[in-house]
């Protein structure tokens, strides 16, 4: 494990580079956040004698959409897709195959250290703009809700990270892999609860997206600090959420071994 903790050391410092470029991107992702909730309280402003949207009042509505910029800083995949996709067409992964290092769980390393960074640097202005909404923003309604709220949020940046990875291993049969992460990002995006929240959509819908991993990357957590899943539904949803790790997990090793097989580099 010495190993490792190196090469989360090395990420530290890599990613400490871009620390600028962290901030402004934090910054100027507050703007379409900012523009989301005004329109949420137009909205809501616009038939007063209508307290609740779909079961959201204006708090929990404003504290969704700060919640998921939250998990979505926590757990998001930047650039690990493209670098591992690199890395392959390259050829600089041959000498991750004459060396005692695994390849995920080195990419792994250096996806947590970059997610420790960007999340200090954001701290700060998105930590501000909770600050300015706090009228609006909801605390979990205890303190064990906000224990497997942490747990699932694990979970998430885990599930994220083996779908992204999975997707970039392509790169073993296709020269771009862009048109692939483009598609799982807009899946994602739209089925993981970015632009709404999943169950104001209709009930037939929603309950088919719970089959896919898509909800677990994003609504699930956020649904769980507001309180919306409790009880039997809560561990139920906890375990199908650990069910997609171990299964994109086990994916992206057969992926892995299969694609190496084919994998040849030429050169010194």
């Amino acid at each position: 494990m010495k190993k490792y903790w190196h090469v989360i050391n090395i990420g530290v410092q890599n990613t400490l580079v871009y620390r600028a470029n962290f901030l402004v991107r934090a910054v100027f992702g507050l703007i379409p956040l900012m523009a989301t909730i005004y329109l949420w309280r137009a909205i809501f402003a616009s038939n007063p004698d209508q307290a609740e949207v779909a079961g959201y009042t204006l708090s929990a509505m404003t504290s969704y959409y700060l919640l998921v910029t939250v998990v979505d800083a926590l757990t998001a995949v930047a650039e690990d897709d493209w670098q591992i996709a690199a890395d392959i067409r390259d050829g600089q992964i041959s000498q991750f195959l004459v060396k005692p290092i695994d390849y995920l769980t080195y990419r792994l390393c250096l996806f947590g250290a970059g997610r420790l960074i960007y999340t200090a640097v954001a701290l700060v202005p998105v930590a501000l703009f909770i600050f300015v909404q706090r009228e609006y923003f909801v605390l979990p309604p205890d303190a064990l809700t906000f224990g497997v709220f942490l747990s699932s949020l694990v979970l998430t940046a885990l599930l994220q990270f083996f779908i992204s990875y999975t997707m970039a291993l392509l790169a073993f049969w296709v020269l771009e892999v862009s048109t692939f992460i483009f598609i799982l990002f807009a899946f994602e995006y739209l089925a993981g609860g970015h632009l709404f929240p999943l169950d104001i959509l209709p009930p037939m819908l929603a309950q088919a997206l719970n089959y896919t991993p898509f909800p677990y990357q994003l609504y699930f957590p956020v649904s769980i600090y507001l309180g919306r899943i409790s009880g039997p539904a809560l561990w139920q949803g906890l375990a199908v959420q650990f069910g997609w790790v171990v299964l994109t997990y086990g994916l992206a090793r057969w992926v892995w071994a299969r694609g190496i097989r084919r994998y040849s580099a030429v050169g010194g």
